[in-house]
């Protein structure tokens, strides 16, 4: 019979054939008290070397019963057990042969004494400061554990942070651990040479053909003599790639020995090299889609890089649909050094939804800054201003046809804290805007405000539970408000198992916009596989002249997900209360 052991933790059997068979063996570790992620690298380093057993004669097999004792005691030291005992012992039963670990670790290593020494320029006085911080900062302190990966990067990160300013030339003269495996203690020693203080030579760029220099010299500026600063480097190189005249950008020092320029106070000067991959002059890219809110769709998109040979970029674009037809051409300027994005243009929108014919041409500018939080944090944000003059023309069956002069002034606020921007399984989004107009003819002003709140919750390994809200208001509204001003709801993306923009104001047989509007909506989806699921809904809302006179119109439906590389495609069966009817709803998208 096989022996058992009361501390038996981990048993991993990897063929049921009998050895005489070919089979590899079944390992079972006892752990003896290490803690999990030691045991995971233990068992990560055995299973490596079992899986070569198979099909080998005895000699081999010895041999590889002894690589497996050996990677046991590889493991425990890399966690910090350096005087652990560990014991292979070989049985046999009618499965085949088998395998036990029986390991001791003993007591865990720990940092005694740490000793960082730095020679070189970052020992003058100027640098004092800076030096105390980079020894503060040194991630390891006495007493703590002694981990190999632990140590092998904070051996990099002190390293780093004496390069990336001034120090280019930065390196080690010397690293060591001491371990002390009968005291469990280890002696770190880390020597740094500095080097010279490098300082920024001339700019050099390489690959530009059509994008100017100009725009390379926005971005990288700086005054040749200053000092080197990676920080600098990399957010140069960050915002040359934000700019989209190009595939790749890349800005390092040169370091070419014969472009090395030693000053007389004995720093060195590199030149700053840039080099750059423009994207294509021209690209053209075209949608057709299918959906059950528009039916089927086309969308074409021109775009064109460096226009009369300046730093910018246009855009020209069509989009069709049975209830929308649009036409537009944008010109947009290089972000700014803050990352803000400035663009202007001209539109024409045409539409015919729910008895409400519209028809715009207008001309607009907007100012646009995507950012990330500081640190490592996943929180984005996205703050849009716009001013829009346009030109409405309404018609509404049986009443006279509205044309209305306006300009219109924009706000919107989004943060975003998710685990997947296209298909979130966590996280939360809020989404605040406020607008202001006036009629350019009479002088009518109209203001409006929104916000949007959705969060959601993981549940267990697959699920998601998902709350959405949205909450708006106009004020000062009148029947010469621009028609998008007003709200109107229902839909696949609002209230399902309603016809799209169907929920509003009645004005004869047309639903219009209405000056307050409310939804919202709970959603849990359960996930089979990785790809596809199911889900089951609520929605209510409604689009009214005021929040008290709301009568909620409610929907609710089972769905089916299928995730993809685009993001999720949905599949609703909706019904809807106050209509008393069922609906499909679906998208379907295919770029070219």
């Amino acid at each position: 019979m096989r022996k058992s052991g009361f501390c038996l933790l981990f048993s991993m059997v990897l063929s049921p054939a009998v050895w005489a068979q070919s089979s590899v063996p079944e390992v079972i570790i006892d752990p003896g008290g290490v803690p999990p992620q030691a045991l995971k690298e233990i068992q990560r380093a055995v299973s490596a070397i079992t899986r070569l057993a198979e099909d080998q004669d005895l000699g081999e097999v010895t041999r590889l019963r002894r690589r497996a004792h050996d990677a046991t005691v590889s493991a425990l030291q890399t966690q910090g057990y350096f005087d652990s005992v560990v014991t292979l012992e070989v049985g046999e039963d009618p499965d085949g042969e088998y395998w036990d670990i029986i390991i001791r670790p003993g007591e865990i290593t720990r940092v005694r004494d740490i000793d960082l020494d730095f020679k070189g320029k970052i020992q003058e006085p100027e640098y004092k400061v800076r030096l105390e911080g980079i020894k503060a900062s040194f991630p390891l302190k006495k007493e703590d554990p002694f981990l190999n990966s632990v140590w092998s990067s904070a051996k990099a990160d002190l390293l780093e942070s004496v390069q990336r300013q001034d120090f280019y030339y930065a390196r080690y003269v010397d690293t060591r651990a001491t371990v002390l495996a009968d005291e469990s203690v280890a002696d770190l020693s880390l020597k740094v040479d500095s080097g010279p203080r490098v300082r920024m030579g001339p700019l050099e760029t390489t690959g530009l053909k059509r994008v100017p220099q100009s725009l390379v010299d926005r971005y990288v500026h700086y005054t040749p003599g200053d000092p080197y600063d990676q920080d600098k480097l990399d957010e140069w190189q960050q915002s040359l790639a934000a700019t989209t005249f190009f595939r790749g950008a890349f800005v390092t020092l040169d370091q070419d020995a014969s472009q090395k320029k030693e000053l007389p106070d004995g720093d060195v000067e590199l030149p700053v090299r840039v080099r750059v991959t423009e994207a294509p002059a021209r690209q053209f890219t075209g949608s057709l889609g299918f959906d059950s809110d528009h039916g089927v769709r086309a969308e074409a998109l021109y775009r064109k890089n460096i226009v009369f040979g300046l730093p910018i970029w246009s855009e020209a674009g069509i989009g069709v649909d049975k209830k929308r037809q649009r036409a537009f051409y944008d010109i947009h300027l290089p972000p700014t050094l803050s990352g803000y994005k400035n663009s202007f243009g001209v539109l024409y929108d045409r539409s015919d939804i729910e008895g409400l014919d519209t028809e715009r041409a207008a001309l607009g500018w907007k100012l646009r800054q995507e950012r990330q939080a500081a640190g490592n944090s996943r929180v984005e944000y996205e703050t849009e201003w716009g001013l829009l003059g346009a030109w409405d023309k309404t018609k509404i069956s049986g009443l006279p046809t509205r044309e209305t002069p306006s300009a219109i002034a924009t706000w919107q606020w989004l943060r975003r804290d998710v685990d997947k921007k296209y298909d979130p399984r966590e996280g939360n989004l809020i989404d605040f805007g406020v607008g202001a107009g006036v009629t350019v003819d009479k002088g009518e002003t109209f203001y409006r405000s929104n916000l949007r709140l959705q969060q959601w919750w993981p549940i267990g390994d697959r699920d998601v539970l998902s709350l959405r809200g949205e909450v708006g208001k106009v004020w000062r509204m009148t029947d010469r408000t621009p028609p998008d001003f007003g709200y109107r709801t229902g839909g696949a993306r609002s209230i399902r198992g309603y016809k799209y923009q169907s929920i509003g104001l009645r004005a004869n047989d047309a639903v219009v916009g209405a000056p307050a509007m409310a939804v919202a909506s709970v959603e849990y989806t359960h996930f089979f596989t990785s790809m596809y699921g199911m889900r089951a809904f609520v929605d209510v809302g409604d689009a009214a002249s005021s929040f008290g006179d709301m009568d909620l119109a409610w929907g609710y439906g089972l769905g089916a997900v299928v995730r993809t590389p685009a993001g999720p495609f949905n599949l609703d069966l909706a019904y809807g209360q106050r209509d008393k009817r069922v609906r499909l709803s679906f998208s379907l998208g295919i770029a070219f």
